[in-house]
């Protein structure tokens, strides 16, 4: 396991296009991280595939998840590549520029502290609230409130993972955006404390 810095670790063959990372970022071996920004202390593991999409601090994104997978044009005659990237078929053709506008302004967002499980696909447009939870093999195509659990294709609420008042307070509390050093001195209580004697100690 690599000892992570300021700067991004970088597994080999991942493909990474357009796309900016975080400090104590790390991505998976074969991730694909197009068009998207990866905040602060996120990491996929093996194979993740993020395109077009908006993630924030804490965010754990397990192998072979999927995030902001592009569409096909379901309105057009055909589904197929031709229609937008038909310079790969014809010479005299061009891409369908206005085709990859509009898919690049379809983003996902992935908040803070949250867990993407193996397998687990975010549809385009979707939002992940901070703290949430999106089990493994789930298909997410509505937007998940913070401090979720969901699960199932498509996915739905299974429960919260803290009562709303708890969920209210870490929400108010953010501690995804205290220092590194801050987050080192106040490691033990992070392992050890219990959510309210947490909360109580650092509101």
């Amino acid at each position: 396991m690599p000892r992570l810095s300021e700067e991004p670790f970088i597994h080999p063959g991942c493909e990474i296009v357009a796309a900016t990372l975080g400090r104590y970022t790390e991505l998976g071996q074969g991730t694909r991280l197009l068009h998207s920004a990866l905040g602060d202390y996120s990491y996929t593991d093996r194979y993740a595939d993020v395109a077009n999409t908006t993630v924030g601090k804490f965010a754990n994104i397990a192998s072979f998840a999927r995030i902001g997978p592009t569409d096909h044009p379901m309105q057009q005659p055909s589904l197929h590549h031709f229609l937008y990237r038909s310079s790969d078929y014809w010479d005299d053709a061009g891409r369908d520029e206005d085709f990859f506008a509009h898919r690049l302004s379809r983003r996902a967002h992935v908040g803070h502290d949250t867990w993407i499980g193996h397998g687990a696909v975010v549809r385009p447009e979707v939002t992940i609230g901070h703290g949430a939870v999106v089990a493994a093999g789930a298909v997410v195509t509505r937007d998940v409130a913070p401090y979720m659990i969901v699960a199932g294709v498509p996915a739905v609420p299974l429960r919260e993972r803290f009562a709303p008042p708890i969920a209210e307070r870490l929400l108010r509390l953010a501690w995804w955006d205290w220092s590194h050093d801050l987050l080192r001195e106040r490691l033990q209580d992070f392992r050890t404390m219990q959510i309210e004697a947490f909360l109580e100690a650092y509101e």
